[in-house]
């Protein structure tokens, strides 16, 4: 599998590049930079883009900016960044073309190996990932508005963990039910929050954008 890999701080770039290789992933660029990560996506096309969020030279969202005008030009392209921080903006913008394929990690998941390398197939295999600490942000967060508000708790909760990028079988799993309960509660959520079946949109993508602009 082909990674391109956006990183300024040197130990964690050569860190990152050895740990994908150890899992046989090919590293085809590591960059430093905003503008330089745009050409090497463009350029290579890989199957998956590890980019952290803020990167020279504005240090602000270069690295994410450069990842969407990416996809933009690449549809579809897979995409997970990486964050010192929770930033809600940040899922909102990866999340908004509802395309999936796309994911948002604080680096200490890097951390942990399993985790991180799991979430990087999971993105490369068009799913969406989402940090635990940015669900858990959300939850602890006010009152939710419509229509997030027809969920019933059962049913947060399983959209909590498909914001994770959870499978319907890991969702189970997690929650110690069967996954015919698992789609049922699915379903209700699809039809809750009026997200009808469309060739063209990742429903799964929607609801969970709806879930975190709530």
């Amino acid at each position: 599998m082909r990674v391109v890999l956006a990183e300024d701080l040197v130990l964690l770039r050569d860190g990152l590049v050895r740990l994908l290789e150890a899992h046989d992933f090919e590293i085809v660029a590591a960059v430093a930079d905003g503008p330089s990560l745009l050409t090497a996506l463009v350029e290579q096309r890989p199957d998956v883009a590890v980019v952290d969020v803020r990167l020279p030279p504005s240090f602000t969202d270069e690295g994410l900016q450069a990842a969407l005008r990416a996809r933009r030009e690449v549809p579809g392209l897979p995409v997970l960044v990486l964050s010192q921080y929770v930033e809600q903006l940040y899922a909102r913008e990866l999340l908004a073309d509802g395309s999936g394929a796309v994911g948002y990690l604080l680096k200490d998941r890097v951390f942990d190996s399993a985790q991180f390398v799991d979430a990087v197939r999971r993105v490369a295999a068009g799913g969406t990932v989402m940090d635990p600490e940015v669900i858990s942000r959300l939850l602890a967060g006010g009152a939710r508005e419509e229509p997030v508000t027809r969920l019933s708790p059962r049913e947060l909760e399983v959209l909590a963990l498909m914001a994770e990028g959870r499978s319907n079988a890991a969702i189970a799993q997690r929650l110690v039910v069967t996954e015919r309960a698992v789609a049922k509660h699915t379903a209700n959520i699809f039809t809750k929050l009026d997200l009808v079946v469309s060739e063209d949109d990742n429903r799964r993508v929607l609801a969970v954008l709806a879930y975190l602009n709530r």
